[in-house]
């Protein structure tokens, strides 16, 4: 059978987008449903692929259904393809099944030569207006299709305009337009090194091939990279019956949504033009008007105008984006899509369509998208600024920020406590700069990927971040950077966006995030949907009342060595690495008991009700120590300045101790379940400060507290076995002094691949598992996750050796199948078993859909990736039933 590349609009339809591409399927759904639609065809997706796969030359028997196609519109037309008495035009317009809206090309007008100009003229009576379309055609095919600058063709025609005296174009005189006509004929001999084409089915080859280059050209490429959009899909090519917009006061042409998509509002929203064609409402060279202004002009095709919005958005079911052009009054529409909108509309406008009945809560949960919702709950950088980026990053955690420059944590805490707005600007944060992150509104850095410890923290906290900035060259030492070209000091003003990873220098335009009534009306409707559990990462009370405002049913992962970086508790940390005996380290251990209490009491009371996951200590000791580097230095000075000899003792000290913690591999080092094997008092002081906290509420009447304690870092059964005989071992001496009953459950963290391959023999000693994917991912791949995000994986990802990045989207057919494995052996061993996920990858929409699939129970993400997993889980239950 033989391959069929060409579709008249009347045989297709929405069903056939994939082969028509989206505005093919737009222009044939409307013909179908017999809305006033220009006649045309769409030349397929499969032609454009198949045009790539032969070299980028036209697929065989392609040619000679466009011109059995050109016949077939002339026929129906009455028109004549470059015709000297009744001419038919056509426009040329790309269109792929994904929209992408300014990407690739288009041109109007094609068909016109000598002849056809004449033609256009006597059916018109109106030279003016032939010579306009010529001029349009010929600067559009130049500037798409010869690859002639536009900016050749708009300084001819701008200096008709200076000329003549006149502001506009549709002002300049026939004569002028003759001369401009001239002036680019000269431009494309010259820049082009050809005649301008004169035979119509030869500029339409050329346009043809022009618009199937356009899928591959730069903007479209980083578009498709933007938006995951796959390159294979190729883009169709539209061919219509031209229709005039420019052809008097009765005439014009225009774009219109029918809600507004800004807001969501119910009413009709867009711009209009008379006597004008397409590509002047984007041009900016005229201000378009309102479309409520159509009313008092043309109050006949704003009424159809109307009429067809609705019709449209009844039969889609969906706020539309059309463009539209009137030829005498008469109107045509030449597209409809699903209107592009904000979060805050995309949100409003489901909710809206649901009380209208259009359609119901289930397909409501489905229009909103997960990462729409992130959007929501942070400021941003107002998208109609004009702004200059001075450097762009890795955006690790939305939101806006802006402050002056500060180098240290320190600084950005003694400033930020005050009220002052700051930037924390490092080359990477470490657990010791938590008090700066604290305070500062958002922090910038030159090194690290998108699960660094400075992305992961500002998460956790809502902070907006930009980390892995490359452009971003730091002289701390004299206070003084330089971001891109601009040198900056201490003190300065920046802004940072961490929805794109943009820093600009300077103060900038913000907006507020709306979180409305809407917002919370979608979340509840995806709740009652979706099966997985949403939890949250949270240490602080603060955090984790901050998680149940956001609907989490629970605490995934409270990280217990970040309560240790607190100012009043680092030197009683340090104190216990630094002890040479058990008893002197047992000494500091009971100096942190309260406090560790406390931490835990204020959490498990904010989240009564809801198990709170509590990690046992799981970094590298020496993470607690200043860096051997830093020490070294330090004591260097001191003796320089002749210290007291008390304190270069201390100094001393510190440096030997952190030289004996140094490790090769820290990762793979002297952590987790091996420190509690090591150094049990760590995890018994830590696992009594859980169980009195517990034993505390439940006096107080909190009964309903429900603390869960996990061991790290588990790769052996025996580790776990031995470290759970601890914990079981001191709730039960907590159980008996306070004489509260309360629950001891224990469980581990999956993360190195041996304990996914062993999970049946570690399930034995496990009440739940929950998949730390961060290290996991590391350990799969055998990649240091901040390395290869700084060194390499940008050209994996570029390369499409990678199809993501592995430590933002689960690695479904490798770390996933450690993960699937794990849940089946678990199982087999313990069918109650409660199986979860505590890694970043718990707030990714792509990696929640593969937990649900897995069959885990629950997901566990920063506090502000909360309404996200929760939407993202109801997408996955709505995709793939309750599996």
């Amino acid at each position: 059978m033989t391959q069929k590349w060409v579709y008249w609009f009347k045989e297709g339809g929405e069903h056939m987008r994939p082969i028509l591409g989206g505005k093919g399927a737009g222009l044939a759904e409307m013909t179908r449903i017999g809305l006033p639609v220009p006649p045309g065809f769409t030349i397929s997706t499969q032609a454009c692929i198949e045009y790539y796969k032969q070299g980028q030359k036209l697929p065989s028997g392609l040619w000679d259904e466009v011109e059995e196609h050109i016949k077939g519109l002339e026929e129906t037309t009455g028109k004549k393809f470059g015709g000297s008495t009744n001419p038919l035009l056509v426009s040329v317009r790309s269109g792929a099944a994904i929209s992408m809206p300014g990407m690739m090309d288009t041109i109007l007008n094609l068909g016109l030569n000598e002849d056809s100009v004449q033609g256009l003229y006597r059916q018109t009576n109106d030279m003016r207006f032939a010579l306009d379309c010529q001029r349009r055609f010929m600067q559009m095919f130049g500037d798409v299709v010869l690859g002639v600058d536009h900016d050749e063709f708009e300084h001819i025609l701008a200096k008709q305009r200076e000329e003549e005296n006149v502001k506009y174009d549709h002002e300049i005189s026939v004569e002028g337009l003759k001369k401009v006509i001239e002036g680019y004929r000269r431009v494309v001999k010259e820049k082009a090194g050809i005649e301008f084409p004169n035979d119509p089915m030869e500029q339409l080859r050329m346009a043809v091939e022009a618009v199937f280059k356009s899928w591959n050209n730069e903007r479209a490429i980083v578009y498709r990279k933007i938006n995951k959009i796959p390159d294979d899909l190729g883009t169709a090519v539209n061919v219509q019956m031209m229709v005039f917009g420019n052809m008097g006061s009765d005439s014009g042409t225009g774009v219109m949504f029918t809600r507004n998509p800004s807001t969501g509002a119910k009413e009709l929203y867009g711009e209009y033009l008379i006597n004008a064609q397409g590509e002047d409402v984007v041009a900016g060279i005229r201000t378009p008007k309102p479309i409520s202004q159509m009313r008092e002009e043309l109050p006949e095709t704003y009424e159809e105008l109307k009429r067809v919005a609705a019709i449209l958005e009844q039969h889609y079911k969906d706020m539309q984006d059309m463009e539209f052009t009137v030829e005498h009054g008469k109107l045509y529409m030449l597209q409809t899509r699903a209107g592009k909108r904000t979060a805050a509309a995309s949100i409003e406008i489901a909710r809206q369509m649901v009380e209208e009945g259009l359609i119901d809560k289930k397909e409501a949960v489905k229009r909103v998208k997960p990462e729409e919702i992130a959007r929501m709950l942070h400021r941003g950088v107002d998208p109609n600024a004009k702004l200059e980026v001075a450097a762009q990053g890795l955006p690790a955690s939305p939101g806006a920020a802006i402050g002056a420059v500060v180098f240290n944590y320190k600084k950005a805490e003694e400033l930020g406590s005050k009220g002052e707005k700051v930037i924390l600007v490092r080359p990477e944060t470490k657990p010791e700069d938590m008090p700066g992150i604290v305070y500062a509104q958002g922090v910038l850095t030159s090194r690290g990927g998108m699960t660094c410890h400075a992305a992961v923290v500002a998460r956790g906290m809502g902070k907006p971040a930009v980390v892995g900035c490359e452009a971003l060259h730091l002289d701390i030492e004299n206070g003084k950077a330089v971001i891109g070209k601009a040198e900056i000091k201490e003190g300065d003003v920046i802004s940072i966006d961490g929805a794109t990873g943009n820093v600009y220098i300077g103060e900038v335009p913000l907006v507020e995030p709306n979180i409305g009534g809407a917002f919370q009306e979608i979340l509840q409707w995806a709740d009652e949907v979706k099966r997985l559990g949403v939890k949250a990462n949270a240490d602080t009370p603060e955090d984790a009342k901050r998680a149940r405002e956001f609907g989490a049913t629970g605490i995934g992962l409270c990280r217990t060595e970040h309560m240790f970086m607190a100012a009043d508790r680092l030197p009683v940390v340090r104190e216990m690495i630094m002890a040479k005996t058990t008893e002197e380290r047992k000494a500091a251990l009971d100096k942190l008991l309260p406090m560790q209490e406390n931490d835990f009491y204020e959490i498990l009371k904010v989240m009564r009700g809801y198990t709170v996951t509590i990690r046992l200590l799981d970094p590298p000791l020496h993470e607690f120590l200043p860096s051997t580097e830093e020490l070294a230095v330090r004591l260097s000075e001191m003796k320089h300045q002749n210290a007291p000899a008390a304190e270069i003792a201390e100094v001393e000290k510190t440096l030997k101790m952190a030289r004996e913690l140094h490790e090769a591999n820290p990762m793979m080092g002297l952590r987790g379940c091996r420190l509690g094997i090591l150094w049990p008092e760590i995890y018994e002081m830590q696992a009594r400060a859980i169980f009195q906290a517990t034993a505390r509420l439940f006096k107080e009447g909190y009964t309903d507290v429900k603390p869960e304690v996990m061991i790290p870092l588990v790769g052996e059964a025996k580790e776990l076995e031995l470290n759970r005989e601890m914990v079981v071992r001191v709730g039960e001496e907590v159980r008996k002094e306070t004489g509260q009953n309360f629950p001891i459950v224990v469980g581990t963290m999956i993360e190195i691949p041996r304990a996914a391959l062993t999970a049946d023999e570690i399930a034995k000693h496990a009440e739940f598992f929950s998949f730390g994917t961060n290290d996991l991912t590391q350990m799969t791949f055998g990649y240091s996750r901040d390395d290869a995000e700084a060194k390499f994986l940008h050209v994996y990802l570029e390369q499409k050796i990678l199809k993501e990045n592995p430590f933002q989207v689960l690695d479904r057919s490798g770390v996933g199948k450690l993960v699937k494995m794990a849940v089946e052996l678990g199982r087999s061993t313990r069918p109650d078993l409660v199986i979860g996920i505590c890694g970043e990858h718990g707030g990714d929409p792509d990696s929640v859909e593969f937990c649900h699939i897995a069959g885990l129970d629950y997901v566990s993400c920063s506090p502000y990736r909360v309404p996200v997993a929760r939407l993202a889980a109801a997408h996955a239950a709505l995709k793939h039933g309750d599996k």
